[in-house]
C-alpha cells in the first residue's frame, strides 16, 4: 500500500512539473507576441503623427488645416486621446480634441510655459527641443479614469525649432483594441510603472464581463517585459489565469491515490468529525455568550435593517435610547415609531439615501422622540451588513444620543460669540478718549461755520457763493464726524455674525480711520496700500475688522520706545498664487521674545499690565473660523509681521459657516 502510495505521489509530481514547463513556453511565446503587436500599433500611429509633423515643419498651414488633419488622426486611431500643436515656447496653439484641465495640476493643457515645465510633457518638450528627435513622457493621469503618456514629434523649419507636435495616446484604449479577446481570456495583461503601479490592466472580466469565472490569475506564472516606448520604466506585466485543460487526467489521478487509503482514513474522520463537532458546538456557546454580552453592555444604540428596510435588530441600549421594546421594533418598517411627525418626509429622505447605498460617511444626525414623547438628537453612522457568504443582506446602524453634546457646543458658540463681544467693547474702551478728541474736532468747525452763517444772515451783508461754501465745509465736517460715529458703532453693536462677501481693502481702510487718531497722538505714521479692485472674501466683516483692529492697536502699542522717527504702522492687502488673500500688519517696535513666542496665542496669556491676554486668541479663532491661517514673523528690519491669509470668494465655493 505504501509503495503505490509513493508511486502515484512520484508520477503526479512529474506530471505537474511537464505541465508547469508546458504554460511557462507558452506564456513567454504569448507574451512576446502581445508586445510585438502593441509595438506595432504603437508604431502605425506614431508614423501618422510624424507625418503629420513633417508637414508642419515643411510648409505653412493654418490652424483649421491642422485641426481637421489631427481630427482625422484622433477619429481613425483610437489609442490616440489627443493632438496638441505647441509652439517653441510650449504654449498650445492648437488642442485637438479640446480639453479642460490637467488633472493633476488643475491647469489647461499646454496653457502656460511655465505649467508646461512642471509637467511630464514638458520633461519630454525640453529633450524633443534639444535632441531633435521625438521623445516620451513619463505616464500621467489624464482623466480620472485613465492614464496616458505623450510622443512629442519636434517641428523644425528651414533648420529652426519652431514647436513641437503632441499625441497623447491613452494606455487604457491600447488596451481595449489592441489587446485580442482570446488573450485576454487566459491572461490578465497589466501595464506598470518603474515602481510597479498598475497604471492600467485587461483582464477575464473586462472581455467576459461579471459572468466571468471568478478565478483569479495565478501570481506565480507572469513574465514581465520592459514597454519601450515610451519607456520611463513602464513594462508590461502577464498574469496566466489556471488551465483546466488537464483538470480531468489530474482528478482521474488524485481519485486512484485517494481511494487507495480511503478505507482506513474514512473510520478516522469519523471520529475526528464526531469529536470536532462536539468541540465546535461547546465554542459557539460560548461565543454566542460572549457576544451577547458584549452587546447588551453597550452604550451605542445598534440597529440591523434588511434590504428592503424593516428592523431585523436591535441591542439593548438602542431600546432604551427611544423607550420601545425590541419585540415592538423588530419586523417594522417606515414610518418608525421614533420618527418625528413633522419630520417624517426628511426621514424617509434619508431612509431612501441609506437603502440606495448613498449614506454619508461622516455620519447623519437626525431628531427623534422616545415613547414618552421627549425629543433628542441622534448622529446615525450606516455601513453594510454582509453574510458569512460575502453577500449584501442589509444595513447595520449605530446610533449615538448627541443631545448633551450639542447642548454643550451651543453654549460654547454663545459664550465665543459673548467673548468677542466683549473685546470689542474693551478695544473701544480703551480708544474712547482719543475718539472724543477726534469728534470734537469736526463739532468745532461746525459750531465755527453755524456762527458764521448766522452772524452773516443777521447783519444783512452776506454774499450767497460764500455763505454756500461755507455750508458746504459744515458738511463736510458733519459727514466727517457721521463716520466716525458709524466705523464705533458697527463696531461694537451686538448683531449675529453675518457672512457675505466683503472687501479687505474695505476692512482695512476702516480700521485706519478708527486707529488714526489714536496713531497721530502717539507720533505713528500708518501707512496702507491695498489694491481697490482685489476680489472679496466670504465672511463677517466686523469680526475681521476687530482682527484687523486688535493687530493694528498692539503695532501702534509695540512701538512706544521706538524713535518718534522710526515709528511706522504697514497694513497691506495683496494676492496669493494658491487662491488667497494675504494680509500683513508690520510694526518697527521691540518685537516678540522667542521666550514668549510659542505662547503667543494662548488663553490669557499677555504683556501688558492692563490687559486680558484674549486678543490674539480670539483673532486667531476668528481667521481659523473663515478658513484662514494667522501667523507672526519676525521683520528683517525690527519689529514684528502680523500675517494672516483668508480664501477668496470664487462662484464655485459657498460661504464659509457662521463664526462661531
Amino acid at each position: 500500500m505504501a509503495l503505490v502510495v509513493v508511486l502515484l505521489g512520484a508520477f503526479l509530481w512529474l506530471l505537474q512539473r511537464n505541465e508547469r514547463e508546458e504554460q511557462a513556453a507558452e506564456l513567454v511565446k504569448d507574451a512576446l507576441w502581445i508586445e510585438q503587436n502593441m509595438r506595432f500599433q504603437l508604431t502605425s500611429d506614431e508614423d501618422k503623427l510624424e507625418r503629420l509633423a513633417e508637414s508642419l515643419g515643411r510648409d505653412a498651414v493654418n490652424q483649421v488645416q491642422v485641426a481637421d488633419m489631427a481630427s482625422i488622426i484622433v477619429n481613425t486611431n483610437p489609442a490616440i486621446e489627443r493632438v496638441l500643436w505647441l509652439d517653441s515656447l510650449g504654449r498650445a496653439r492648437l488642442v485637438h480634441p479640446p480639453a479642460e484641465a490637467a488633472p493633476e495640476t488643475g491647469a489647461v493643457e499646454g496653457d502656460t510655459p511655465e505649467f508646461l515645465a512642471q509637467t511630464p510633457r514638458g520633461d519630454a518638450f525640453r529633450i524633443a527641443r534639444s535632441s531633435g528627435l521625438r521623445a516620451y513622457s513619463s505616464p500621467y493621469r489624464i482623466d480620472a479614469n485613465d492614464v496616458g503618456f505623450d510622443a512629442v514629434f519636434p517641428l523644425h523649419r528651414n533648420g529652426v525649432f519652431v514647436g513641437a507636435l503632441v499625441g497623447v495616446f491613452s494606455l487604457e484604449a491600447m488596451l481595449t483594441h489592441h489587446v485580442p479577446w482570446w488573450f485576454a481570456q487566459r491572461y490578465q495583461l497589466e501595464i506598470t510603472d518603474a515602481r510597479g503601479a498598475v497604471l492600467g490592466a485587461k483582464s477575464r472580466l473586462s472581455v467576459l464581463g461579471p459572468t466571468a469565472p471568478d478565478s483569479p490569475p495565478d501570481s506565480a506564472r507572469n513574465h514581465v517585459i520592459p514597454f519601450d516606448p515610451p519607456g520611463h520604466g513602464v513594462s508590461l506585466v502577464i498574469t496566466a489565469y489556471p488551465n483546466d485543460r488537464n483538470t480531468t487526467r489530474t482528478i482521474l489521478v488524485v481519485a486512484i491515490f485517494g481511494l487507495t487509503g480511503s478505507a482506513l482514513w474514512s473510520l478516522w474522520s469519523l471520529r475526528r468529525h464526531i469529536a470536532g463537532r462536539l468541540r465546535a458546538e461547546e465554542a459557539l456557546r460560548e461565543e454566542h455568550a460572549f457576544r451577547k454580552a458584549m452587546e447588551d453592555s453597550l452604550t451605542v444604540g445598534m440597529r440591523a435593517r434588511d434590504l428592503d428596510g424593516r428592523i431585523t435588530y436591535v441591542n439593548p441600549a438602542f431600546c432604551r435610547m427611544v423607550g420601545w421594546s425590541a419585540e415592538e421594533m423588530v419586523g417594522r418598517g417606515p414610518p418608525m415609531p421614533y420618527w418625528l411627525p413633522e419630520d417624517l418626509d426628511r426621514a424617509e429622505a434619508a431612509f431612501r439615501e441609506v437603502l440606495a447605498g448613498r449614506a454619508p460617511e461622516s455620519g447623519l444626525e437626525m431628531r427623534f422622540r422616545r415613547s414618552n414623547g421627549e425629543r433628542f438628537d441622534a448622529l446615525i453612522y450606516e455601513a453594510p451588513l454582509i453574510d458569512a457568504n460575502g453577500r449584501h443582506t442589509g444595513w447595520m446602524g449605530s446610533v449615538l444620543d448627541i443631545t448633551e453634546r450639542k447642548k454643550s457646543e451651543d453654549l460654547a458658540r454663545q459664550q465665543q460669540e459673548r467673548l468677542q463681544q466683549t473685546s470689542r467693547l474693551i478695544t473701544m474702551g480703551e480708544m474712547a478718549s482719543t475718539l472724543a478728541h477726534e469728534l470734537n474736532q469736526p463739532l468745532s468747525a461746525i459750531a465755527s461755520y453755524c456762527t458764521g452763517c448766522l452772524n452773516r444772515l443777521r447783519s444783512d451783508r452776506f454774499d450767497t457763493q460764500e455763505v454756500a461754501a461755507a455750508l458746504d465745509k459744515l458738511a463736510a465736517q458733519a459727514r466727517r464726524a457721521g463716520l466716525i460715529v458709524r466705523r464705533v458703532h458697527d463696531f461694537v453693536r451686538k448683531s449675529e455674525p453675518n457672512v457675505a462677501p466683503c472687501s479687505l481693502a474695505t476692512v482695512l481702510e476702516d480700521c485706519v480711520g478708527l486707529m488714526g487718531a489714536d496713531a497721530a497722538r502717539l507720533g505713528v505714521r500708518v501707512e496702507m496700500t491695498a489694491s481697490a479692485d482685489l476680489p472679496p472674501v466670504a465672511g463677517d466683516r466686523i469680526l475681521l475688522q476687530q482682527v484687523v483692529l486688535n493687530l493694528m492697536r498692539n503695532g501702534i502699542e509695540a512701538m512706544a520706545r521706538t524713535p518718534r522717527a522710526d515709528r511706522r504702522l504697514i497694513a497691506t492687502v495683496t494676492a496669493t498664487a494658491d487662491g488667497a488673500l494675504l494680509t500683513e500688519i508690520r510694526d518697527h517696535g521691540c518685537g516678540i521674545a522667542p521666550d514668549i513666542a510659542d505662547g503667543l496665542f494662548s488663553p490669557f496669556f499677555t504683556t501688558k499690565s492692563e490687559g486680558m491676554g484674549m486678543g490674539l486668541n480670539i483673532c486667531r479663532s476668528i481667521v481659523e473660523h473663515h478658513h484662514g491661517r494667522l501667523w507672526f514673523e519676525a521683520a528683517p528690519d525690527g519689529g514684528t509681521r502680523f500675517l494672516f491669509t483668508l480664501p477668496v470668494l470664487t462662484a464655485a465655493a459657498p460661504f464659509v459657516e457662521t463664526a462661531q
